[in-house]
């Protein structure tokens, strides 16, 4: 039950954080196009990190207001009213870690355009650390904290994210390549062109994230109306894709830094070398971890659940069955996060927008309702429709990175700068 009312949970809140992780997001291809510009670029790269400091702090307020009713929400959206109270108390802590999150996302966008990710690394690092071990003191009540369930959770969640932001704004602010930046140097000066510029360019980023999470979102909900074991089963499925999805969304976020630099300098053969060796990476470790969860389910949900309990017999055997379609849309999967993260390189976001909401919600949204309760194949419905609108998606962002010539995507007069 626990489980099932994190999963309801987090997959409200991640509606909102997608959101605000696409305004964030859009700070890298802008800061790359002005360093492939003008290599040694500062005033321009400081604002664009600030009016990007600026964005999420103005998104942070209205996304707290609508988390915190977060238990008549999912009630209205038809779920257990017991999971939902659970959901709701975890979130009253677990929202405030939006803030420092969404800005970790632009102090990351700042260090992977300068090509030294391995600052943004450290700090994630160091916030694992910090998050597993609170989570595990507050909510199981472990070295003399009291046990909270999962509103400890939120709140050891909530210190780690900030301590993941400060110990990279510490970093920014020290190191000798970084803090001739000055990025938090009068940090409350409007730049209302270029704010406008990357509000114009995370827009369709943040709708195109959100039209993809928001369908996992939705399929939890539908999954949810079969139950809390299958929902549970689902939830573990979808994390564990959800890891090995990293990798070719950091592999995307390369492509969109290494692109945009060489977009920025009018360098054509460097953009097709940057994206289709970021392509090929996201396949080939896709592939393998496909290969993983078709041969070895139950080592993977293991991680989750005790094997021998009797008692979690269900959810194991949902969850190994959902974990055959997570493996089968591994390599389509990998594929539209780096092709989505080449395009964005090139300052190219509504179209794949459109894309997105084609896959997503033209194919995936509809096919899953129908298998799921016309068809009535429930659960496995649902992933179904799942694996299919990724499949499309990842086909329409590939035809257009190949012909990004033909469609003008490598005029240099497209991209976005503010004055």
């Amino acid at each position: 039950e626990a489980l099932a009312a994190g999963a309801l949970a987090t997959n409200l809140h991640f509606v909102f954080l997608i959101f605000g992780i696409g305004i964030a997001s859009a700070t890298a291809p802008m800061i790359a196009v002005e360093l492939g510009r003008k290599r040694h670029s500062v005033r321009d790269v400081r604002r664009t990190v600030r009016q990007g400091l600026w964005s999420v702090m103005l998104l942070a307020i209205p996304i707290w207001c609508v988390v915190w009713f977060a238990e008549p929400i999912l009630v209205a959206l038809g779920q257990d009213p017991a999971l939902a109270r659970v959901a709701g108390d975890y979130l009253h802590t677990y929202q405030w870690s939006l803030l420092p999150f969404l800005g970790y996302i632009v102090l990351r966008s700042f260090v992977s355009a300068l090509e030294r990710p391995l600052a943004a690394v450290g700090a994630g690092v160091v916030g694992i650390a910090v998050n597993a071990l609170l989570v595990w003191c507050l909510m199981f009540g472990k070295l003399g904290f009291p046990a909270l369930g999962l509103a400890g959770a939120g709140i050891g969640t909530t210190i780690a994210t900030t301590v993941v932001f400060l110990s990279l704004a510490a970093v920014v602010s020290i190191d000798r390549k970084f803090r001739r930046y000055h990025l938090f140097g009068r940090w409350w000066r409007a730049d209302w062109a270029r704010l406008r510029a990357l509000w114009a360019l995370g827009l369709p980023i943040a709708a195109t994230l959100l039209f993809e999470v928001g369908v996992f979102n939705v399929a939890a909900l539908l999954v949810g109306r079969f139950g809390a074991d299958m929902l549970a089963a689902h939830q573990i499925a979808l994390q564990i894709a959800s890891v090995s999805f990293m990798v070719p969304m950091g592999l995307g976020q390369a492509a969109t830094v290494r692109v945009g630099l060489a977009f920025g300098a009018g360098d054509r053969e460097g953009i097709r070398r940057a994206g289709w060796t970021a392509f090929a990476l996201g396949i080939g470790f896709m592939s393998c971890m496909a290969v993983f969860m078709l041969t070895a389910p139950h080592v993977l949900v293991g991680a989750f659940l005790d094997l021998s309990a009797p008692e979690n017999a269900a959810v194991i055997a949902y969850a190994v069955t959902f974990l055959a379609f997570a493996g089968l849309f591994q390599v389509v999967d990998g594929a539209q996060a780096v092709a989505a993260g080449m395009l964005r390189g090139l300052q190219d976001t509504r179209v794949p927008m459109i894309l997105a909401a084609i896959g997503y919600w033209g194919v995936a949204f509809p096919v899953g309702v129908l298998l799921a309760f016309s068809a009535g194949w429930r659960g496995v419905g649902v992933w179904t429709g799942l694996a299919l609108g990724l499949a499309v998606v990842a086909v329409l962002m590939t035809v257009r990175w190949i012909g990004r010539e033909r469609l003008g995507l490598l005029d240099p007069r497209r991209a976005v700068a503010a004055p």
